[in-house]
């Protein structure tokens, strides 16, 4: 693929100006109204932010595209499915900490990313507003790889904790093997919400089909359970498509994730069952401590003789907790070098004013830009349905996936030819 535009590679190690304490005010006054309500429509204060767009959250997918490239290089379908399963929960591993929201992408709002020294290229758009969808497609530098789908996420505040699910689906091409592998992300928690500290959970089945040999990856996102002994935990079976076993994979979505052969993982979970219940030596748990922080000391993976690693996180950078929980790679995503802007498109949302003032420090400035946005693009919809115009998408375009025939946002490859007329003027 061409590369016009700037050199790439993220260059930051530190974002402009650190986080903003959330001490001084209360979700709860903003959501005691919310109980039980979808949170799409309800405009929450910058302050709960994190400034980054949602469409450039989708984009950390792609922090550990190595084992995408890992599974290309895999003459086998089953070592290709463990690749592919570490890259699915992977994906989900940049959340752990993450309480602050994205900002709402606006409708037309685009973020592309080319990383030359990762591989890969990515556009994502936004495609609709009511429900909020994003669609976003990437592809590797050496054609070993399509990744694409659209997220549709539910919020649902629950009293004390507020549920996120990403609905939609995920598709991944392997065209050298003429493969397909689609899937669903689990839910995401985030407990404590009112008072306490806030941590968060995924919890949930993921099931990633491989289209052409009928392998399914099934695994289960632990819910945290008593005493936190679940937190964190994955686990789950690659099963052939007559629905054998062949190989056990466990871990945690926040640290790394391991392959075993089956027999080794049933044998581990029964002497770790015979062990906890001589622990607990029948002893009842008191219930009364589920919202608290569940401690980090149940926060390790035992491996199991004999496991393959099958990917591993990268530390944090020092300056994390800062920077609103970011990895490395998160603290680059709104990077904007002089030579860059003359190539985006004026939609990208690294020329969001909001989000840019947020970065920079200066809350006052964007609360706000973040309101002049939502006003503008109330403005614009009403002008719209006046002339009963409406609302054309421009980079994906709805149609069947084509390979489970439900509908989906395609991508029309046109974006990086960098012809950019006629683009709405959103912010």
């Amino acid at each position: 693929p061409s590369l016009d535009g700037p050199p790439r590679g993220g260059n930051l190690t530190s974002l402009p100006a650190p986080m903003f304490s959330r001490n001084d005010f209360s979700i709860w006054s903003i959501l005691r109204n919310c109980i039980g309500m979808e949170l799409s429509k309800i405009t929450m204060p910058v302050i709960f932010n994190e400034p980054l767009s949602f469409l450039q959250r989708l984009t950390e997918y792609m922090e550990h595209t190595y084992l995408l490239q890992r599974a290309n290089a895999c003459p086998d379908s089953t070592q290709r499915m463990k690749c592919v399963a570490a890259f699915a929960v992977s994906a989900v591993a940049s959340q752990w900490e993450r309480t602050g929201k994205p900002f709402n992408p606006l409708l037309g709002e685009t973020y592309e990313l080319v990383r030359e020294d990762l591989g890969f290229r990515l556009l994502s758009e936004q495609v609709s507003h009511h429900p909020p969808v994003s669609a976003f497609h990437a592809e590797g530098l050496q054609q070993d790889f399509v990744f694409h789908g659209s997220i549709y996420p539910k919020l649902k505040f629950w009293g004390k904790s507020v549920e996120a699910e990403p609905k939609g689906l995920i598709t991944l091409e392997l065209p050298k093997h003429n493969e397909a592998y689609t899937w669903t992300n689990p839910t995401c928690c985030v407990h404590n919400i009112i008072v306490g500290q806030l941590w968060i959970e995924q919890y949930g089945t993921m099931e990633l089909l491989n289209h052409r040999t009928g392998e399914k990856c099934c695994l289960n996102f632990k819910p945290c359970g008593l005493f936190g002994k679940e937190l964190h935990k994955v686990e789950g079976h690659i099963l052939d498509k007559s629905r054998k076993k062949l190989c056990a994979l466990y871990g945690k979505w926040t640290e790394c994730l391991y392959a075993v052969e089956p027999a080794a993982f049933e044998a581990h979970k029964k002497s770790d069952k015979k062990a906890t219940a001589q622990k607990k030596g029948g002893k009842a748990g008191s219930s009364g401590a589920l919202e608290e922080v569940p401690s980090p000391a149940a926060d390790t993976v035992e491996m199991i003789p004999g496991s393959q690693l099958l990917w591993r996180i990268a530390p944090r950078p020092a300056n994390s907790t800062q920077m609103y929980s970011f990895t490395s790679f998160a603290m680059q995503l709104n990077e904007l070098h002089t030579e860059m802007e003359a190539s985006l498109p004026r939609t990208d949302c690294r020329l969001r004013p909001d989000i840019r003032a947020m970065e920079n420090g200066d809350i006052d400035v964007a609360s706000e830009e973040k309101k002049r946005l939502e006003e503008k693009q109330r403005a614009t919809r009403k002008d719209r349905s006046k002339c009963d115009e409406e609302w054309k998408t421009r980079w994906f375009q709805q149609g069947p996936n084509p390979h489970t025939d439900s509908q989906d946002w395609l991508f029309c490859s046109a974006y990086w030819d960098r012809k950019y007329s006629q683009l709405p003027d959103i912010y």
